[in-house]
């Protein structure tokens, strides 16, 4: 790194206000995260209105700070209250809140921050040193391959789901029906509205989320009210370096996943947690414990993942003006706001920007990692409070966090209305987590479906011919093919018949 650039890294590292404002950055993230309602996206937008007379580097290592903490809040409140704070965190609540059931949440917690700040600054390196290379991948994604990608996804929800493959993909259905609610991104019709006005501007996935895991969650534990709190272990918070060095590899392996999922436009850390921890489940021969009851590799995955995808967000929104996803789409903004314009002339013209923000991000990352292994034993004294007590407040900050959203009683209504909904879906063994990821690909199903007809006239048997003619999109869409077969009962025979083939010397 040439010698100015190195200064531009180091900027506010050596500036006391750039390096006080990351730090606050990072410390309001980690907990802004980690209050469901209160989502990064929304901070972040908030702060626009608050910096725009600032100058551009103060701003940007505000938003940073925030950016980087925020999506490591959210697995607090998933790994203790099986309440994701973020979307990100779905997939962390699947063994986090079994390990804090059973008394381990300070350890979680522990090793979910330092396994988050890995990949966040696994994340920060590919930005600083595979930019242009993962952009120029990214950009060969076409419409098409967008609809692969979100298809993958549900199906990996479905994989997911517990007790069937079919349980899984009707949750993810029925996501994907609530995301399409409101008005059309096409043609700016009413869909699925039945003439209600309130409807056009679609159901919010925070209500959605808060309900079908925070109200759903508390309605389930009223019928355990007589069930003693199981008493967390908080004495050993910061994980020993032989408890890193075994996880290391699969955080590598995740953050991997996470960097370039992340730098796909439109998609984000949800996605690539969702995808780690997949395939975790599938490469972890011998898992700390059956994933889904309380495996820490079911925390490292998704969590080196979503950190890193920060990074790899950030990949085309300097170098193509591409939003990685909803946080940088609004950072694209503050960034016209102070006179700049991202896109492939902002390396060209303002270099020290791109090494300003991976200097940023970097620090911001190991501030979240202070601020990460604080203040854990008071958010595990939440665990240990009477459910009577418990209950409550989840129902009360519920509700405040979704009418905090838009300031509508409307959301509210949603939110409990989801709550009932998931309540009974957890009765008879459907999991809601499908749900809330379907309601966010839904949107980008939709969208790249109509745009690839577009793109073939609407002609199915092109289209159909698309989906093999181009190798990106022929592996996405054979990955389809193998996820769905992976399911049926001659696969697993299959399987069995290649093990037991493997043990007898083949």
């Amino acid at each position: 790194m040439e010698g100015s650039a190195a200064s531009y890294f180091l900027m506010s590292w050596l500036d006391p206000s750039l390096l006080a404002l990351t730090a606050a950055g990072a410390l309001a993230g980690v907990y802004i995260g980690a209050i469901p309602g209160l989502s990064v996206t929304m901070a972040v937008s908030i702060l626009i209105s608050f910096t725009f007379s600032w100058e551009v580097n103060e701003a940007l290592a505000l938003m940073g700070g925030v950016f980087c903490g925020g999506v490591y809040g959210g697995s607090r409140t998933a790994i203790l209250l099986n309440i994701p704070g973020a979307p990100s965190a779905i997939a962390t609540a699947l063994d986090g809140y079994p390990l804090a059931q059973r008394g381990e949440a300070g350890r979680a917690i522990g090793v979910s921050t330092v396994t988050s700040v890995i990949g966040g600054l696994m994340g920060v390196a590919a930005l600083a040193i595979a930019a242009p290379a993962i952009s120029d991948f990214a950009l060969k994604f076409a419409p098409r391959d967008y609809l692969l990608l979100a298809i993958i996804g549900i199906l990996l929800v479905g994989s997911l789901s517990g007790e069937s493959l079919a349980k899984g993909v009707f949750a993810g259905a029925l996501g994907v029906l609530i995301g399409m609610v409101g008005l059309d991104p096409m043609t700016a019709e009413g869909r699925f509205t039945f003439g209600q006005v309130s409807l056009l501007g679609g159901i919010p996935y925070v209500a959605a989320m808060i309900g079908f895991f925070g109200v759903a969650e508390a309605l389930v534990q009223l019928r355990n009210l007589n069930v003693a709190p199981i008493k967390q272990k908080v004495d050993r918070i910061v994980p020993g370096w032989s408890v890193i060095r075994k996880y290391i590899p699969l955080s590598i392996r995740s953050s991997a996943i996470g960097v370039v999922i992340g730098a796909l436009p439109g998609t984000g850390g949800d996605i690539a947690a969702l995808m780690a921890y997949d395939n975790a489940k599938r490469t972890v021969k011998n898992p700390s414990r059956p994933f889904g009851q309380g495996a820490y590799e079911g925390l490292v995955a998704p969590e080196s993942a979503n950190n890193a995808a920060i990074g790899g967000a950030y990949i085309p929104m300097l170098t193509l003006g591409l939003p990685g996803d909803a946080v940088t789409a609004v950072i694209i903004g503050a960034l016209f706001i102070h006179g700049l314009k991202p896109g492939p002339m902002l390396m060209i013209e303002t270099p020290h920007l791109f090494w300003f923000t991976v200097g940023n991000l970097t620090l911001a990352n190991l501030f979240t990692l202070v601020f990460g292994l604080t203040g854990i034993r008071v958010f595990a004294k939440m665990m240990e409070c009477p459910r009577a007590i418990l209950i409550p407040l989840i129902i009360v900050l519920s509700v405040v966090g979704t009418y905090a959203i838009q300031n509508s009683v409307i959301d509210v209504y949603w939110m409990l209305a989801f709550g009932v909904l998931g309540y009974f879906m957890k009765l008879y063994g459907y999991q809601v987590g499908p749900v809330i990821l379907g309601v966010i690909l839904g949107p980008l199903m939709d969208v790249s479906y109509r745009r690839a007809m577009l793109s073939v006239r609407d002609d199915p048997a092109m289209f159909a011919w698309e989906l093999v003619a181009n190798p990106l999109t022929l592996v996405l869409t054979l990955s389809i093919v193998l996820l769905l077969a992976s399911q049926t009962p001659a696969w697993g025979a299959a399987t069995a018949r290649v093990r037991r083939w493997r043990r007898n010397g083949g």
